[in-house]
């Protein structure tokens, strides 16, 4: 049997917050009833899948899935063990939001076996949470995070984003410096991208040329954003924190293992609305038909994935999956790379240099073969 990675997507939230393009909406209490109905039922179809595999993690994202009752939680969870064989140390995690979860709710995630929660807090400002739509406070985040400790959570992330509207790189300093001081952990720390279809697309995407329009609560300007994102690691590190990923920071053993395989290509089975998949080398969306990918497609992948690690990625392990050196295909993209101080190696590994992690999605798209 081999390792697969399981992730569930639940649609749902309280209120779409302002800047987020991911496939979620507010719901009735009939619809979110309906849809773990249609979830459950969809799961049970992958019995003959199942077979050849074994769950190293599972991940239920969304939306907000503590919206959800934790009855629902439980069939859920009831028809994931119900098909797939989960290994007893998985990793299972499932993301919440403040102010939507209960000490009833934590039980069942305890009883369902979830072992690390990952919480939203985006900011511990008020006023910028307000600004990015956030139905919480930092306070009410407080309680959540306390409530779960309380209830025997032993592995929490705690989710930041840096270069929001008005903020400034003290503020953000502030923000992780309260958040590293309760000790998550995991941090994971995104800087604000700005997406169509998103209502801060229409401000600060379609107007960032109308200064009145941007007045207030600005952006914050290119190097102001990096000087953000080159003092999280700094800061972070003072209180423990290993960058293990370009936004991502753990203390030592609680690197989130679900990312990691995606970021090393371990095949992976998404089920729900907005869910991905990747097995036997085909990719595809939930409810679309899969596509094979080709050779080149498979080694564009290694490498735009796998340099998003700090650690990079490894010569042997291409050479053994395509065989073929990294060299043979790559050389004159590393040559460049190395020349301009982007990427620097390390025995077998190819990592990003600091310098190339800031123009990082530059550096990658030298990897496609296209």
């Amino acid at each position: 049997m081999k390792p697969l990675e399981l992730y569930i997507h639940i649609p749902f939230c309280i209120q779409k917050c302002l800047y987020c393009d991911f496939r979620s909406a507010p719901s009735t209490k009939e619809e979110r009833q309906e849809y773990v109905l249609e979830l459950c039922r969809q799961i049970r179809t992958y019995r003959k899948t199942a077979g050849d595999y074994h769950i190293v993690s599972i991940f239920v994202g969304g939306g907000t899935p503590s919206i959800l009752e934790g009855e629902q939680i439980r069939g859920i969870f009831g028809a994931i063990r119900d098909t797939f064989v989960v290994d007893e140390d998985a990793e299972i995690t499932i993301e919440m939001n403040p102010g939507t979860v209960t000490e009833e709710k934590l039980k069942v995630y305890r009883e369902a076996g979830i072992d690390r929660l990952s919480i939203g807090l985006q900011s511990a400002e008020n006023e910028e949470l307000k600004i990015l739509g956030r139905i919480h406070t930092y306070e009410e985040f407080l309680d959540t995070y306390r409530l779960a400790r309380e209830m025997g959570f032993g592995n929490v992330n705690v989710d930041l984003m840096s270069a929001i509207p008005g903020q400034t790189a003290a503020g953000w300093e502030k923000t992780l410096r309260k958040v590293a001081g309760l000790r998550p952990e995991h941090i994971s720390a995104y800087s604000l991208i700005i997406e169509e279809g998103t209502p801060f697309y229409e401000k600060y995407g379609k107007a960032r040329d109308d200064a009145d329009a941007l007045r207030d609560d600005p952006l914050p300007d290119e190097e102001e954003e990096r000087q953000m994102y080159r003092s999280t690691k700094k800061i972070l590190g003072e209180y423990g924190y290993q960058q293990y990923e370009i936004s991502n920071y753990a203390l030592p053993g609680y690197e989130c293992r679900h990312n990691l395989g995606y970021w090393d290509r371990t095949e992976y089975l998404g089920i729900g609305l907005g869910a991905s998949s990747l097995l036997h080398n085909r990719r595809w969306d939930f409810g679309e038909e899969p596509v094979a990918l080709s050779i080149q497609e498979q080694m564009e992948e290694y490498m735009f994935l796998g340099l998003r690690k700090t650690e990079g990625v490894s010569r042997s392990k291409f050479a053994g999956e395509f065989g073929r050196g990294l060299d043979e295909v790559y050389g004159n993209v590393l040559r460049k790379m190395y020349e301009l101080g982007l990427l620097e190696e390390t025995g077998d590994l190819v990592r990003l240099t600091e310098r190339g992690i800031d123009v990082s999605n530059m550096v990658m798209c030298e990897f496609l073969l296209g």
